[in-house]
């Protein structure tokens, strides 16, 4: 095979790769996947505390603590399985760490209750001799009923106000058939913000649009049909809404945090198109969605993510991220809506992204209990005449990361050779890929890296080390 190498910079690394140039990649990058720990069941939400750590919510009532590592705690944080069950759409939903949480170490959970159904706000605290155990009993804050099993939300988010936002459905079956959104004396099928720092069990933020009205004061806005993922942008503040579709669209709205009272249009409107506009307001006055994504593509139920602001890939910066369960491709949407997506990760069944404490992301796939790490691909491809890889390194240390494209091939030897042809490095594995590369040892040079897949074909780059 004829190889033709093609130089290409970022941090520190110069990587001469095969057949695919990054002209025209480097203003959006290309979105790959590491796998960064799996066997979780029913994963989703993965949530940071401030420190290093992840925390994975399993739907059947288990938080478990992630290491930077990628390791997973043998003894779970907490344990709520006698209290919600894993059926469909109910379980053990959503997970908040307070902004304090460093010094007062409370927590809030989502969950649906066993007896009935009904949405459970809750708040709980770490056990003060242990930060990787909680204790075991909670403080009921807020108690939602809920009429049927599905369209019950469950992502809680603290603002940038320091409030606690709850995303609401609109309490299930299909259609709304209660009217449950719009009706602004329903909890069902909105946005809620309350003050957990006073009150008891709660307060009421002075600011929330039906406050001294007619209205529930819990609402912050209203017309969700079920916003099972949403976030703030660590940066702007912005709200980011994945509100889920009825069956023709699904959709993604994005306010700024200050904006109170907006009603986001359901059951009147399914994206843009009239549903059901049998006693609705008039379309002026209705907040629309940013960007849509349409059932005829293969979409069926979004699922949100959140804005980048880490630091290892610039290429990201300020791109939204989002996928959907029937279609697993990530999707990265500027501020304006214009949207670009991955290629299909087959296999996946995305429900839920993570942030850790520094802006890195992580999508969270429930089907085989993964959770993977968002890198940034745009190096390129390398090929052998059977399979690919993409190679990209990872600017936060000396290592380049390679990632398997077909999921019958993988790396399973890497060597690493001088100019003069001497080797300094070699690491082969049996039945398991190698995903990374370690090139700390190496001085700074040109070398020689030669890949071996499991099927016994080799290719081999140049590698710049500077």
């Amino acid at each position: 095979m004829t190889t033709k190498y093609l130089p290409m910079k970022y941090f520190g690394f110069i990587i001469a790769l095969v057949f695919i140039s990054c002209e025209g990649q480097s203003q959006t990058g290309i979105v790959g996947l590491q796998t960064f720990a799996s066997g979780f069941t029913s994963p989703v939400d993965l949530e940071h505390c401030g420190d290093s750590r992840l925390f994975v919510v399993e739907q059947d009532g288990i938080i478990k603590i992630l290491n930077s590592n990628g390791s997973v705690n043998a003894t779970p944080f907490l344990n709520i399985t006698s209290l919600t069950n894993q059926s469909g759409e109910q379980g053990l939903l959503g997970l908040a760490f307070h902004p304090n949480y460093a010094s007062n170490g409370l927590f809030y959970i989502n969950y649906t209750r066993t007896s009935d159904g009904a949405t459970v706000i809750a708040r709980y605290s770490v056990n003060p001799s242990n930060p990787n155990l909680a204790n075991p009993t909670g403080t009921i804050l807020l108690t939602i009923p809920q009429p049927f099993s599905n369209h019950n939300g469950g992502t809680l988010k603290f603002g940038p106000d320091g409030y606690l936002y709850i995303g609401m459905g609109d309490g299930g079956s299909g259609g709304d058939p209660g009217n449950r959104a719009q009706n602004i004396d329903e909890l069902l099928g909105k946005m809620l913000r309350i003050d957990v720092n006073s009150g008891s069990p709660y307060d009421i933020p002075p600011t929330n649009p039906y406050v001294g009205v007619a209205g529930a004061d819990e609402i912050w806005a209203i017309g969700l049909r079920n916003p099972w993922k949403f976030s703030f942008d660590r940066q702007t503040g912005d709200l980011w809404i994945a509100d889920v579709g009825q069956g023709l669209y699904e959709e993604v709205n994005r306010a700024a945090s200050t904006e109170s009272g907006l009603n986001y249009g359901w059951r009147c409107y399914e994206g843009n198109t009239v549903y059901n506009n049998t006693g609705c307001p008039v379309q002026n006055t209705l907040k629309f969605p940013l960007l849509i994504t349409n059932h005829a593509d293969g979409f069926c139920s979004i699922t949100g993510g959140y804005v980048y602001r880490g630091t290892q890939f610039p290429n990201f910066q300020g791109k939204y991220f989002f996928s959907d369960y029937c279609k697993a491709q990530i999707g990265m949407s500027d501020a304006s809506g214009n949207a670009t997506f991955s290629p299909t990760f087959s296999g996946n069944n995305f429900v839920s992204f993570g942030e850790d404490s520094s802006g890195e992301l992580y999508v969270v796939s429930i089907s085989n209990g993964t959770i993977y790490k968002i890198l940034d691909s745009s190096l390129g491809t390398v090929e052998t005449n059977k399979t690919a890889f993409n190679l990209y390194p990872n600017p936060a240390k000396s290592e380049v990361f390679i990632q398997n494209l077909d999921a019958s091939t993988y790396v399973s030897s890497v060597e690493i050779f001088d100019t003069n042809g001497k080797k300094l490095f070699a690491k082969k594995t049996e039945n398991q890929p190698i995903t990374s590369v370690n090139t700390e040892p190496l001085p700074a040079g040109f070398y020689l890296l030669k890949l071996t897949d499991n099927l016994g074909l080799t290719v081999a780059h140049k590698l710049l080390k500077n």
